[in-house]
């Protein structure tokens, strides 16, 4: 929407209506002191074409994963999004100014939302899951929210291979005791043994912040042993295409971040997190969930059946703070996961792993790099022989995004400075790989 301003004879108008005689009569409670004495150091209005010419300027001074050889991940993966996608999602039944609940006439959103749910209980192996959330990190924050209400205990065990943005975004939301381990790069850090009676629950993300993948039985079963629950943390979605659900691994509960289908990057968002749990927990679980219902004549339909946000009950007994869910986006999730169907998903996950193999391979074989992670999916770190930072900066200067130094995320760890961060997608041409090898190769001493 463009930004049309008001004119002098608007703002005098409106005055009259309120009976105010200026515009700082209306500011006249707020103290002196508090108030600027001059205008802000602003350049002065423009017209409508010289604001478009300025402000693609500025767009211009960007470097786009799109338009460069780009190996960008750490939670966020440049996937391709079939043109059907957007096209079905701009369709005016759901590109809405406010995402409609009424049953009466929003079936089709309902029903959207409904599938939606259904695809993310099969992905994650879990028995249900909610209409989405904001987004993986708010998801996992919920998550552990819900799992102290469950297990009524205070203790949150977190490991060092989850996201630190996810970390950083629980402990804001979740607050309280959350114990958080040093990262481990290679993985197999030792979780069961700090399971206490204590423990409300252990936050692992699979495959890991590092790429590792993990196998979550041996936690599962202390978790179970220890009265706590076990949540898993899936910033990738498209890994469950390939590798064990969460659920076959003995999860309780399962945040996820769903950007990997139907959605871009979109400069970092908007996004949508995927919530999932075992039915028992049902009751305790945050946002809203759609069902699938008879009408008084045995027609099928679709209706909200559990919401328990403070805006439907007190607010006392609100599971969650989270006002909405990311409906449009959820939808192009749908949309791409019903377009891939079930194959289609392993192939797409397969070739995800199959390129990420032959780049880590290529990359370990340059002089002074090792990568270290053993097994991974479409995502490894690597070592390099100088800062990974620097690295990154001058490959940006020749057209090429190298991946996330972990410098970065990790800027107390100097062990970690010379570590990169590396992710490979079905959109990563064998040009890009070449691009890649052949200018950290000219960086190496």
């Amino acid at each position: 929407m463009r930004y049309l301003p008001l004119t002098d004879a608007d703002r005098q108008k409106m005055l009259e209506t309120i009976g105010a005689a200026s515009v700082d009569a209306l500011f006249v409670d707020v103290p002196k002191a508090a108030r600027l004495a001059a205008p802000l150091d602003l350049p002065d209005h423009l017209g409508e074409i010289e604001v478009e010419r300025a402000v693609a300027r500025l767009a211009a001074k960007n470097l786009d994963a799109g338009s460069v050889p780009s190996f960008l991940g750490a939670g966020l993966y440049r996937h391709f999004v079939p043109a059907a996608v957007d096209y079905l999602i701009q369709r005016g039944e759901f590109l809405t100014a406010y995402t409609p609940y009424q049953p009466e006439i929003s079936q089709g959103t309902l029903q959207a939302l409904f599938e939606f749910q259904t695809q993310v209980a099969l992905l994650t192996g879990m028995e249900i899951a909610n209409a989405s959330l904001y987004d993986g990190a708010t998801a996992a924050a919920e998550a552990m929210l819900m799992a102290r209400r469950l297990s009524r205990r205070e203790r949150v065990l977190v490991s060092g291979g989850l996201h630190p943005h996810y970390r950083d975004v629980a402990r804001t939301m979740a607050g309280g005791v959350i114990e958080v381990l040093p990262p481990k790069l290679g993985g197999g850090e030792e979780l069961a043994s700090k399971v206490d009676g204590t423990t409300a629950c252990v936050v692992v993300q699979n495959p890991d912040f590092f790429g590792n993948i993990r196998d979550l039985s041996g936690i599962s079963a202390a978790c179970a042993a220890a009265g706590a629950l076990l949540v898993v943390v899936v910033t990738e979605a498209l890994s469950l295409g390939a590798i064990r659900s969460p659920g076959e691994m003995g999860a309780d509960i399962v945040a996820a971040e769903g950007q990997s289908f139907g959605n871009g990057l979109n400069f970092g968002g908007p996004t949508v997190g995927l919530l999932a749990c075992r039915e028992k927990f049902l009751r305790q679980m945050p946002g809203r969930l759609c069902g699938q219902t008879v009408d008084i004549e045995g027609r099928r339909g679709w209706v909200l059946t559990l919401s328990t946000r403070e805006q439907h009950i007190r607010r006392e007994k609100a599971t969650s703070n989270i006002c909405t869910n990311s409906g449009l986006c959820a939808l192009a999730f749908t949309i791409h996961a019903a377009l891939l169907g079930e194959e289609g998903l392993k192939r797409l996950a397969a070739i995800n792993h199959e390129k990420a193999v032959a780049l880590a391979e290529r990359l370990g074989r340059l002089p002074g790099c090792e990568v270290t992670t053993p097994a991974f999916f479409n995502e490894f770190t690597l070592r390099l022989p100088l800062p990974a930072a620097s690295a990154v900066e001058r490959l940006a200067e020749d057209g090429v995004l190298a991946g996330v130094p972990l410098s970065r995320l990790y800027p107390e760890a100097e062990a970690l400075a010379n570590h990169l961060l590396v992710a490979v997608t079905e959109v990563t041409e064998e040009s890009d790989m070449a691009a890649l090898a052949a200018g950290l190769e000219g960086l190496l001493p």
